[in-house]
């Protein structure tokens, strides 16, 4: 499989969970990569473009758990940020306020423009730390290249070194990170607001925030730069500009690709840390015991690991809501499998398994969503992934429940299968498969200790050094040591980053929920 087609599909989860269009990174991609061949740049440089490029916003579920609980919709704060001239501090009332207050009632107007005054700066730098700090590490984990990985790690630093998160200046800066950064800004202005605002934007922020040299490039050949992406079309444009030899992967990679973006997906709150690896794992169980009825194992696994991706274009406000949802939240979360089926549907190696991840919350008795499917009309995969999704969410704490202990999952799942809801095959199967397994000790990660591990699974959750204190009956100082040694030893600076090494490293499993 070429890797750059596999990616440019799956690159929709950041879109999504950046609040932008469908598509907008893989036109991005192909702006850099354009830019990159009409300057002659070399290979290397050119590759490590089009992939920051594509996977620049791959880290913006790590602070959306944050954002929503300080503005609410982090969806609209990030796509507001990403249409607005940040070298132009004007542009922070006449586009970023009025952008992120619209269609609020006067008090939460009042609230959000307090919020932005009073910390904009400090949930600039946040948020922008922890996506450079997550996507390095997914860049790591997909097996880019070094280039690419310190890349992305550096597409939020400015030219005038006022970015973050280290910030570098002037050439200090990867030059394909110069690139991406141009090249995001300008396609998405292109699309939301026409090449006169691209132009206009990447004109005012040469020598500030853009590299001057690919600013001026960009805006003496914008039309034609921009036309020729819309006639070839990004992907084929991508396809056929990519350097030779061009990424692949081999079909046995595929699990190791889709565990990624799950993890992705699953850090957008603290309730869902480790859930699609959970789903998959059980999902695979579940089909070994039921043969080959189920259809082959590892696109089962590969589907269950990535059936949530969708969840990134709901608001974390809305995941994270400890009560009821309203009529219109609810109706936002019934999309999420709309959402997981269409990303996958973007790649031609996992478009086949696109049905089957959207059907993960259908019911047999057509009591689910999003088409209201019958039993008929579902393929045992897909029964057995609904079952696996229901029982490890189950055991999982949620905003508005604690976590069910396997024995009271156990009941439920029975339930729901004799209720005609679930399969009862799958039921059984998923039961069978989730066991008791006892713990065993291993060896930790990164020179861990395992009370390292326990403060590590709730920094991941979100709590602070007094939280942590009072849930280990330890001080807050002792707390503060343990999260700086963590910190040190898995080389992170972020919540989202650690929580992410926590699920790469499948240390928040024994998690008392």
């Amino acid at each position: 499989m070429r890797l750059v087609g596999l990616l440019a599909g799956l690159s929709r989860l950041a879109d999504l969970g950046f609040g932008i269009p469908a598509g907008e990174a893989t036109r991005s991609a192909a702006l850099a990569t354009t830019i990159g061949r009409s300057l002659d740049l070399p290979d290397e440089q050119v590759r490590a473009a089009l992939y920051t490029a594509l996977l620049h916003h791959v880290g913006c579920t790590g602070y959306a758990h944050e954002a929503g609980q300080l503005v609410g919709d982090e969806l609209t704060m990030y796509s507001t940020t990403a249409q607005t001239n940040l070298a132009d501090p004007r542009e922070m009332f006449t586009t970023f306020l009025p952008g992120l207050t619209r269609g609020h009632p006067l008090r939460e107007r009042i609230r959000l423009t307090l919020v932005t005054v009073s910390r904009g700066q400090r949930i600039g730098v946040e948020s922008t730390t922890a996506a450079c700090e997550v996507g390095r590490d997914a860049a790591r984990r997909l097996g880019l290249p070094a280039e690419v990985q310190r890349s992305i790690y550096h597409s939020y630093e400015w030219w005038n070194g006022k970015g973050v998160p280290d910030g570098l200046d002037g050439d200090d800066i990867p030059l394909g990170a110069r690139l991406a950064s141009l090249s995001s800004t300008a396609t998405l202005l292109d699309t939301t607001a026409g090449v006169e605002r691209a132009v206009e934007v990447v004109r005012g922020g040469s020598g500030r925030l853009f590299d001057p040299d690919l600013a001026h490039h960009f805006v003496d050949h914008a039309q034609t730069l921009l036309d020729e992406i819309d006639a070839t079309g990004p992907l084929e444009l991508l396809w056929e500009a990519e350097p030779r030899p061009a990424l692949s992967v081999l079909d046995p990679q595929l699990l190791d690709i889709a565990t990624v973006f799950g993890d992705l997906a699953d850090l957008k709150t603290p309730y869902t840390h480790g859930h699609s690896r959970g789903v998959a794992e059980l999902a695979r169980a579940a089909g070994e015991r039921l043969g080959p009825a189920v259809g082959d194992l590892d696109d089962l696994q590969v589907a269950a690991s990535l059936h949530d991706v969708g969840r990134v274009a709901i608001s974390s406000a809305v995941w994270d809501k400890p009560g009821p949802l309203r009529a219109h939240e609810w109706e936002q979360v019934r999309l999420h499998t709309y959402h997981s089926e269409r990303i996958l549907a973007a790649s031609d190696r996992l478009a086949p398994l696109a049905p089957l991840v959207g059907a993960h919350h259908e019911r047999c008795d057509g009591s689910g969503y999003h088409r209201g499917c019958t039993h008929a009309e579902l393929p045992l995969a897909a029964r057995v992934l609904a079952a696996a999704d229901v029982y490890q969410a189950m055991t999982q704490r949620r905003p508005h429940r604690r976590a069910l202990t396997p024995g009271e999952a156990e009941e439920q799942l029975l339930a729901e299968g004799r209720a005609g809801s679930l399969d009862a095959e799958a039921v059984g199967a998923v039961l069978a498969a989730a066991g008791h397994e006892s713990l065993v000790t291993r060896e930790l990660p990164a020179g861990l200790t395992a009370r390292e591990v326990e403060v590590l699974s709730l920094v991941a959750d979100g709590c602070s050094n007094k939280q942590i204190g009072e849930r280990l009956v330890i001080s807050r100082r002792t707390a503060e040591h343990h999260v700086q040694s963590i910190y040190a030893k898995i080389g992170a600076s972020s919540r989202a980053a650690a929580a992410l090494f926590a699920m790469e490293h499948d240390l928040l499993a024994t998690r008392d929920g």
